[in-house]
């Protein structure tokens, strides 16, 4: 069983700052439930595909050199929790903050709501 903490760190570093597809995928079917839902301004995905290809997608239209960083003190509940982070060039300014909301159900994550600062 995973605890908040656990499954925050996996979350940023695991999934969705993994360029490497067949890791991020095992850390996917570890971590979620299987009807994940991740919700972000452009909308809602559900299930382990769509997480996957939304990972993919945002690594994709990035440089090598953009990573996830944690860019505050996490936030923990008995199921939920809440990570703040910033993206970008390893040595350089974030190109954006953002901060990922979870729940969790039975060790694994159930929803992911991704907010962006503003």
């Amino acid at each position: 069983m995973h605890t908040v903490t656990d499954l925050l760190t996996a979350n940023l570093h695991d999934v969705f700052g993994n360029r490497d597809a067949t890791s991020r995928r095992a850390s996917i079917e570890q971590i979620y439930t299987e009807d994940v839902v991740f919700t972000d301004p452009e909308g809602v995905s559900t299930g382990w595909d769509a997480l996957e290809e939304k990972a993919r997608e945002l690594l994709a239209k990035v440089p090598p050199s953009f990573t996830f960083t944690e860019d505050g003190k996490r936030y923990i509940g008995p199921d939920n929790g809440a990570l703040p982070w910033a993206f970008g060039p390893e040595d350089g300014e974030p190109a954006v903050r953002g901060i990922d909301i979870i729940t969790v159900r039975d060790g694994r994550i159930a929803t992911i709501v991704t907010l962006f600062a503003g």
